[in-house]
């Protein structure tokens, strides 16, 4: 368990760095990709372009392991259909990204260089789980 720990704080502390080398916590740089119509910025699609690679390296392991090297079990998200909640959320997400240029990853990994902005976004994704678990996600009836 204790390796699992150092591993994921290695590949958590990894990525964050991954962003930051890029730019890619700059809410500035990433609504200047998303303006396609004024002064755009390829770079966000270039770093995810570069992510292509080592993910597909990752998945081509993945799957000729049984188990992996950290833990008893994988655990891959699931397949679902794509709905109008899929849809709605995703669209939701992008505009929000689009506002105020943050997604979660990059807001954490701001919080060490923008530190208000981030943590404003932080609270405010927090809510906004809280009101999605609290109020629009079904009961399960014991």
């Amino acid at each position: 368990m204790m390796r699992q720990g150092i591993l994921s704080l290695v590949s958590g502390t990894l990525f964050g760095a991954g962003l930051a080398v890029s730019g890619m916590i700059d809410p500035a740089r990433v609504r200047a990709f998303l303006d396609v119509a004024g002064a755009w910025d390829p770079t966000l699609a270039f770093v995810m372009g570069g992510a292509i690679l080592p993910m597909a390296i990752a998945w081509f392991i993945v799957r000729r392991r049984s188990t992996p090297i950290v833990a008893e079990q994988f655990h891959t998200p699931a397949t679902s259909p794509i709905d109008a909640r899929l849809i709605g959320g995703a669209a939701l997400f992008g505009i929000g990204w689009g506002l105020v240029g943050f997604c979660p990853g990059p807001a954490i990994a701001a919080l060490a260089i923008q530190p208000a902005p981030a943590l404003l976004f932080i609270a405010a994704m927090a809510l906004g789980a809280a009101i999605h678990r609290f109020a629009l996600t079904p009961r399960r009836s014991a």
